[in-house]
This record gives C-alpha cells, structure tokens and sequence, in this order.
C-alpha cells in the first residue's frame, strides 16, 4: 500500500527537501534559461537582498560580481548549506523582512512566491526596505501542482499556491511598482516561468 504523501509549510517542508534541493541546481537553473543575471546589469557594491535564497543559488553569483549580499530564507537547513562567508545569512519570514526602511538597492526572489498566497505583504515589504528607485526582481514558474519528494520521512510535498502572471503584475502596480520587464521563459508554447522586473 503506497503511503501518504504529507504536505509541510515552507519551514518544515524545506528543513526535510534540502538535500535534495541542493543537488537540483541546474534543474533550477533550467526554469531562467540564463535570463536573470543581465536583467540585474552591473552589481558591483550593490547591497542585495536575496529572499527565500534557498542554499545561496543566485546569491553566490551575484556575490563573485562584487555585491554586497545577504540572504534570508525561513528554512534553517537551507540556509546550512551555504559555506561561502561573503554572504550575510538571515533566517526569517518573507512576509515581516526583520531590515530597516529603504536599505538595499536590489531585492531578487525567485521560486518563493509559490510559496506565498498573499503576495501583497510580501511585496509591501520589499517595497519598504527597497532603496527609492531599487530594483525588484521576482519570478513565477507556473507549477499548478506541487512536486512530491522523498524523504527520511517519507514523501512530502511543500504547500504552494498558483499565481496568475497578471495578477503577479496588478499587485506590484497597486504598490506603486513601475514595471521594466515582464519575461516569460517557455518550453514551446507553455511559459514555465515568468520574470518581472520592477522599479521602486
């Protein structure tokens, strides 16, 4: 008899798949297609932050071009992964940034709005600790169900939550986000991810 699949909250389901995550990086790599890096321009001495970084992925690499980067993410065990001490590591909550008003020049989170079913706190939230002017980048992979991964524990799901990409770019509007590029990354005529790029 095949057993239950349990599905965990962002904290608890990211503790237990983080092995796993950590290995998938080119998979991961595969929904961007190599677009996010240019969308970003020159980094060098911005101050980054990385949101639901996740084991440091994009961080590092925003890092060896000269950024100034921290990353935050809610899963303890993620964030273990990284080894690399230019990183500022922060665990915390996406939805209550624990970083004061208009201190960073770049905000990037990809694969956490998935994550998100409000999106307007959390965007509320990047919208305050952006410097004016700031650049938010945020990306959407269509994923209308959640993958199964197995574990020590058996198999799990993380709860996610489908986002339309138009509500994705209402809710920046209504904050006050000036939208730069709307980038849809496909595999033929299905988009499998969407990345926005705003202004503050």
């Amino acid at each position: 008899m095949k057993s239950k699949t349990i599905v965990l909250n962002s904290k608890a389901g990211y503790d237990l798949v983080a092995d796993y995550y950590h290995k998938k990086e080119k998979y991961w790599d595969s929904f961007e297609k190599g677009e996010v890096m240019p969308l970003l321009g020159d980094v060098k001495n911005m101050k980054i932050l990385d949101v639901g970084a996740g084991t440091g992925r994009l961080a590092l690499r925003l890092a060896n071009f000269g950024a100034e980067v921290t990353v935050l993410d809610i899963s303890e065990e993620m964030l273990k992964k990284i080894k690399d001490s230019r990183l500022k590591i922060v665990i915390g909550d996406a939805e209550n940034l624990s970083f004061d008003d208009e201190c960073f020049d770049i905000v990037i989170a990809t694969f956490l709005i998935v994550h998100i079913k409000d999106l307007d706190r959390f965007f509320s939230e990047v919208y305050r600790v952006l410097k004016p002017g700031g650049i938010f980048l945020v990306t959407n992979i269509n994923q209308r169900k959640p993958p199964e991964v197995k574990t020590s524990e058996g198999m799990v799901v993380v709860e996610s939550f489908y986002h339309r990409p138009e509500a994705v770019v209402d809710e920046l509007e209504n904050l006050a986000f000036t939208i730069e590029k709307n980038k849809f990354i496909k595999e033929g005529e299905v988009w499998i991810n969407q990345i926005v790029l705003a202004k503050k």
